[in-house]
């Protein structure tokens, strides 16, 4: 697998992209394990406080300070947005936490240089993946499930942050996103053009520094909260169409049991009547709003550039790595 010089013979056409926040003591671990098989290794310093953008300085990576904490989407837009100055066949992300082991990269980029994707996930839901804490799995099924849902295809693990892409992959980071739910966000967006997902099997570890710097449940709801959105973006049909045509038939059936001289919950039928009428308006005028939002959201998405979107809110004052001065 290595050439002589113990060099991954890829390593030149490898391109990794490390979002970071407060790693100072995991993220010189992860760029020296990353740069066995890339040249190029990217971390975006998301703001800050510690002293990550000098230890990873230091180990050998390619570092862009964030002038303020924006989050991770746009983090991670701001690598893409570097590729523009780096030749690369593959981009791989990874997050900077050492939950992931940089010695899975040539497994999560295989599926890309034999052609058989644009998107590799690395999963640890599938079989020869990472055995997962119960706590763990219950909160992810949650989040894939929306995801998939919103995407229309189903993933395994749609909030691994080990992934790779080819070029393909990355002429379609062209879309808005916030915070944590880029996973998300990039699997749905892809979906949306037709580009190929698959996933290979990744080990993790959960035995890492700075693992409770997220309140868990907040930052669960909070992607849930992102999702909703998101599905309501991508999927209007779905979102309002289906609750539409539900409330509708709700509507319609209430009002064949009137007809029928049945009135439910001992109601009048002047209250079942009028209960019924608003039923059915409310439920067409969902269905031809998500009709209406559909071929406009179809619209949008083809005027969309195909150019990394850098978004999150933060100020995109970028400091190169190599003049740091604290």
């Amino acid at each position: 697998m290595y050439t002589n010089d113990g060099r991954f013979p890829l390593s030149s056409e490898i391109a990794v992209i490390i979002p970071a926040y407060n790693e100072e003591l995991t993220i010189g671990s992860v760029v020296l394990r990353a740069r066995m098989f890339s040249d190029t290794v990217i971390v975006v310093d998301d703001g800050s406080a510690d002293r990550t953008s000098e230890t990873a300085l230091m180990a050998g990576a390619r570092v862009l300070r964030m002038a303020a904490n924006g989050g991770k989407a746009a983090a991670v837009m701001r690598g893409f947005a570097e590729l523009e100055n780096v030749d690369y066949t593959v981009v791989v992300m990874m997050d900077a936490d050492g939950q992931h082991y940089p010695e899975d990269l040539p497994r999560v980029i295989a599926p890309i240089l034999t052609d058989e994707a644009d998107l590799v996930i690395g999963s640890r839901f599938i079989k020869g993946g990472a055995k997962v804490p119960a706590y763990r799995r219950l909160g992810q099924k949650v989040l894939d499930r929306f995801t998939n849902l919103g995407a229309g295809k189903k993933i395994s693990d749609t909030q691994s942050g080990f992934r790779a892409m080819n070029r393909k992959g990355v002429q379609n980071m062209d879309f808005r996103s916030s915070g944590y739910s880029i996973e998300s966000a990039m699997i749905m967006h892809f979906v949306s053009r037709g580009l190929r997902i698959t996933e290979v099997p990744i080990d993790v570890s959960y035995d890492v520094p700075n693992k409770h710097k997220k309140n868990p449940i907040s930052m669960g709801f909070g992607l849930i909260n992102s999702l909703v959105a998101e599905i309501g973006q991508r999927r209007p049909l779905l979102f309002f169409g289906v609750p539409g045509t539900i409330m509708g038939a709700t509507g319609l059936t209430l009002a064949m049991a009137i007809l029928a001289g049945v009135v439910p919950f001992g109601w009048s039928w002047a209250l079942s009547s009028a209960m019924a009428q608003t039923l059915v308006n409310l439920g067409a005028l969902m269905v031809i709003a998500g009709l209406s939002l559909t071929s406009l959201s179809k619209i949008i998405r083809g005027q969309v550039g195909a150019r990394p979107n850098i978004e999150g809110g933060a100020k995109m004052e970028v400091i190169r790595a190599e003049a740091i001065e604290r």
